[in-house]
């Protein structure tokens, strides 16, 4: 058996363990040191100490100290800990609530506050597990109350909470930058047209939905609407300091000011304000950001560093390049090259999650974008939001997880999947319409950087 077919021998046994239930990083490590070992084998095992005798082991120890000294990186635990900082301040329950007395009027209006809320709590965050349980236990209650549809309402709250993997300042962003070799302040720049087109299509998508069918989506009763001054009053107290943060730690990257680890500094100190402000600080809340911060940094960690050495090795044996043969070998187009790479990603997102898609496949398609003609920058957008799709999917749909996981015996699964559907096709709409208009994502970065020269 040849290197290159050992190669996909590697990646064909990595996804069949990760359908059969196995932990994806541990996985990857394992699977990468195991095919390592047999990838610089050299022979000649004569005692004990001869077995770590093999470069896995340097390599191992190399991509770990590269993930701990990344500077880009050291925005993720920074992001995170501004994330349930808000999260455990009561800010989103407060705006939720305004939110949906403000847009009572609107078809909808308990869907149409979740995804605004979604929509902002993921630029506060960027994390799609911590948007989809809090809206699960916060919005899907009030809305099974008003008498909502159960798989209307479960699909609204698992397409918005992905929303965090694309609105800066998106963790997948910083990460992708840290892969591609690109500037993260460009890919900031070129995802927030996109992120607020996404969030806009799947608004516009619940009002029609409900215009056509008002029974899904009931009007509140008058007589729990309170006073106008009153719903406006609290709008302003619980929208307007979290837009004022966002809008400092955003504006200060896309500016130029800082480096998304020193914006991402600022927005964990402007979270620990808000909750003074609000009144909701405590020490026990504290410990808890601290401690959710810490365990979801090292699972992010542990799939670098697996992913990484996965990826290392799966090059090494020329896995890479064989699968860059084969596509360049079809003689495409730049739009079918595009396609099918899109393609990949989006079956990929049935089984894996959006890290290994990036840290493993991602870099397949790299190399092969001044062949095509195509804009690292515009790709990257595409390959964003496909991977919302990675969230949505089934059977592997992880938002549908995280709702079923807060709610239990309140819904089914299918019935969360039936609500997710929709979204799927307003995802592939919105990557459609992007390729048309390449403007949507590359306008912002070319007026902030000026135009990209490779």
């Amino acid at each position: 058996m040849t290197d290159p077919q050992v190669a996909i021998l590697m990646l064909t046994l990595f996804i069949g363990l990760v359908l059969l239930g196995f932990p994806i990083a541990f996985t990857l490590l394992a699977m990468g040191v195991g095919f390592g070992y047999y990838a610089y084998f050299q022979g000649g095992i004569e005692t004990v100490s001869d077995v770590f005798e093999n470069n896995v082991f340097y390599l191992l120890n190399q991509n770990t100290y590269s993930v701990m000294e990344n500077d880009i990186l050291v925005a993720i635990p920074l992001f995170l800990f501004m994330g349930y900082v808000v999260e455990r301040a009561n800010i989103v329950n407060k705006l939720f609530f305004s939110l949906q007395m403000a847009a009572r009027n609107l078809p909808g209006s308990m869907a149409i506050a979740a995804l605004v809320t979604c929509a902002v709590f993921a630029t506060a965050s960027g994390i799609v597990g911590a948007v989809v349980t809090l809206m699960g236990l916060l919005a899907y209650p009030a809305m099974a109350e008003a008498k909502y549809d159960k798989s209307f309402a479960a699909g609204v709250i698992c397409a918005g909470g992905t929303l965090g993997i694309l609105i800066p300042p998106s963790i997948m962003l910083i990460v992708y930058a840290a892969i591609a070799e690109l500037s993260p302040l460009r890919l900031y720049a070129a995802a927030v047209f996109p992120g607020l087109m996404l969030a806009g299509l799947y608004m516009v998508y619940v009002i029609g939905r409900v215009m056509m069918n008002p029974k899904i989506a009931p009007k509140p009763p008058e007589e729990n609407v309170p006073p106008p001054r009153e719903i406006y009053l609290d709008l302003l107290i619980s929208f307007v300091p979290l837009v004022v943060l966002i809008s400092l730690v955003l504006g200060s990257i896309l500016g130029g000011l800082a480096t998304p680890a020193e914006a991402a500094a600022m927005g964990a100190m402007g979270g620990l304000v808000l909750a003074v402000i609000y009144r909701s600080f405590s020490w026990q809340k504290l410990k808890e950001s601290v401690f959710l911060t810490a365990k979801a940094t090292a699972m992010v960690c542990w799939l670098f560093v697996g992913s990484w050495t996965f990826a290392s090795i799966f090059s090494y044996l020329g896995g890479h390049t064989i699968i860059e043969h084969w596509v360049i070998g079809m003689d495409l187009e730049p739009w079918q090259f595009l396609v099918l790479a899109q393609l990949i990603i989006f079956f990929l997102g049935w089984p894996l999650e959006w890290s290994e898609i990036l840290i493993i496949f991602v870099p397949i398609f790299l190399p092969m974008l001044d062949t095509f003609g195509v804009n690292p920058y515009f790709f990257a957008m595409l390959v964003a939001l496909n991977l919302q799709t990675s969230f949505l999917t089934p059977p592997m749909a992880m938002s549908a997880y995280y709702l079923k996981g807060v709610l239990k015996d309140e819904i089914e699964l299918m019935d969360i999947f039936k609500g997710i559907m929709p979204y799927l096709g307003i995802v592939i709409f919105s990557m459609v319409l992007m390729y048309q208009f390449p403007g949507i994502a590359l306008w912002l970065p070319d007026v902030l950087f000026g135009e990209y020269i490779p």
